[in-house]
């Protein structure tokens, strides 16, 4: 089961800054569900989670709410840099500009 973020209303640094916090609190394989409305966000915390060895999927949940499911991920925890290909093709087929 995943722990749940809701940073709606929040605008950067804060989301990506709350969104570190928790993903450095999860044991083993638990997951963080972030819920944005800040569309810098789908950038800043996919970026930092795959740091952390967090991959990032990303859906829209609503006009301009966006969901983050961020699990971890041993190729993502070797080479974070990988996860920038994959985080423009969600951007784009979201029709969301980085």
């Amino acid at each position: 089961m995943a722990r749940v973020l809701d940073v709606r209303g929040e605008i950067c640094p804060y989301p990506m800054m709350k969104a570190v916090e928790q993903l450095k609190k999860l044991k083993g394989d638990e997951a963080l569900e972030v819920l944005t409305d800040h569309a810098p966000a789908l950038s800043t915390i996919p970026w930092e989670a795959a740091k952390l060895g967090y991959a990032t999927a990303i859906t829209s949940s609503g006009h301009a709410e966006w969901r983050l499911d961020l699990t971890r991920d041993a190729s993502v925890a070797r080479d974070p840099s990988a996860v920038l290909g994959q985080l423009a093709e969600q951007l784009e087929a979201l029709g969301v500009a980085e």
